[in-house]
Order: structure tokens, then C-alpha cells, then sequence
């Protein structure tokens, strides 16, 4: 299940079942763990880590059901915290902005005939996004073992082997 993409993902697919059957048959058993809390809004599933056990690198998985016939389609998809997602969001599109204006300004320059040192900045910010992915990636192997643990549930429940990429 180790992944380099940020947010890991899976599609699955099970046949002969209905889309509220799967929900409530999830959710109840959800009720009975009391490692994970979760949120059930209509064709769409949060599962968390337990308050308790809870840390800033905490996995939750969203679930979302897509009835096809007589099949459902499951796509989960594995995150942080909202706020997590979202500092490491806003730092790439900070990261990406500043290249861009560093990039025009240090082109001007240059193109003037002028000292443009300024571009050396840009080296710089590719090296702070790195950081920032490696950043991420560590923080993902922190919550490893909760996204493991939330995984094999979710795989208990419907008794398939699924696949994350």
C-alpha cells in the first residue's frame, strides 16, 4: 500500500449489491468498531481514526458509491486532515506563484542586459517543493499504520482484496 502519490486511491467494484445495502451494512459495522468514527452523508462515507487515537498525520478515507446496474462502484480515496491537505495545497500554489513572478522578473532583467541574480530564487523554491513533497511523504509513513488499519477494515467488510495506487 506504500504510495509516492500524495493521496492514494482505489476503484472497486462489487457485483449484485445495492448501493444503500453496502452503505448501511458499512456504517453498521462502523458503529460496532470503535477505532473509527465516521460521517455518512448520501453516497458518500468519511471514515476517521478514533478521536483518542488521533494525530496530525491521521489517514481518513473517503468512500463514495456509484450504483451501475446491478453493481456498485466504490472510488475511495486516502487523505489527511482537511487542514493538512489544505497547508500543503496553498504551499505548492505559493511555491509555483512566487517561480512565476521570480521567473518574469529575473527574464526582464536579463533580457535588459541587467544583473538578473534574481533567478537563482528559483532553484531555491524547486528545492523548497521538494522539500515540501518529502515533507508530505514523511508525514504519510506516519500514518501509515492507521491507513493500514482503516484499508483492512474496509476490506473485511466486503471481503475482497483491494488495490491501492
Amino acid at each position: 500500500m506504500s504510495s509516492f502519490r500524495i493521496r492514494p486511491r482505489f476503484k472497486h467494484r462489487i457485483e449484485a449489491v445495492q448501493k444503500d445495502e453496502l452503505e448501511s451494512t458499512i456504517c453498521a459495522a462502523l458503529e460496532q468498531n470503535k477505532q473509527f468514527t465516521f460521517t455518512h452523508f448520501p453516497d458518500h462515507l468519511y471514515i476517521k481514526i478514533n478521536p483518542d487515537e488521533r494525530h496530525i498525520w491521521s489517514p481518513q478515507l473517503h468512500l463514495s458509491f456509484d450504483q451501475e446496474g446491478n453493481d456498485v462502484t466504490v472510488r475511495g480515496l486516502y487523505g489527511p486532515n482537511p487542514t493538512i491537505w489544505a497547508f500543503f495545497f496553498f504551499g505548492y500554489v505559493a511555491i509555483g506563484i512566487l517561480m512565476l513572478f521570480l521567473g518574469m522578473w529575473g527574464g526582464s532583467l536579463w533580457s535588459l542586459g541587467k544583473d538578473a541574480s534574481v533567478l537563482w530564487g528559483i532553484p531555491v523554491l524547486a528545492a523548497l517543493a521538494v522539500g515540501l513533497y518529502l515533507f508530505s511523504q514523511a508525514g504519510q509513513k506516519l500514518g501509515a499504520q492507521q491507513m493500514f488499519d482503516i484499508h483492512h477494515f474496509y476490506e473485511g467488510i466486503t471481503h475482497n482484496k483491494v488495490v491501492v495506487s
